[in-house]
């Protein structure tokens, strides 16, 4: 899967928790949003003021990340299925430093779906 084809599919099924993700479709969406957001965050008319300061503004690159916020939950997800996990270890990520470590792990683990299709159990030799 190419970087486009893995941005296309992900915003294709921004909503869709069901299924499975492969691990380039996730990467390279959690690739495309770093760049963009650190773009957006570059591009931010009030970074650096004062009015980032008193709350007064969103931002572009707060705007960008809640506009990711449900695909990367949904990629997220899709992931986590595809190497055979509950989709509750995404709550790994509230636990500082080392929660983010054990996710990453197991983001990064080989996927069980495509290991299901190769593997054919055999036949057990007629006696």
């Amino acid at each position: 899967m190419t970087f486009f084809e893995s941005i296309t599919t992900v915003f294709r099924k921004y909503a869709e928790f069901g299924g499975v993700a492969s691990r380039p479709e996730y990467w390279w969406f959690a690739l495309f949003s770093f760049i963009t957001t650190a773009i957006a965050g570059s591009l931010d008319p009030f970074a650096g003021t004062e009015m980032a300061n008193v709350g007064f503004s969103m931002g572009l690159s707060s705007a960008w990340s809640l506009a990711l916020l449900l695909p990367q939950l949904a990629v997220t997800v899709r992931r986590l299925r595809d190497t055979g996990r509950h989709w509750g270890n995404i709550f790994w990520i509230l636990v500082p430093v080392a929660g983010l470590v054990v996710l990453i792990v197991l983001l990064s683990q080989p996927g069980i779906a495509w290991q299901q299709e190769t593997i054919r159990p055999q036949s057990p030799a007629a006696p």
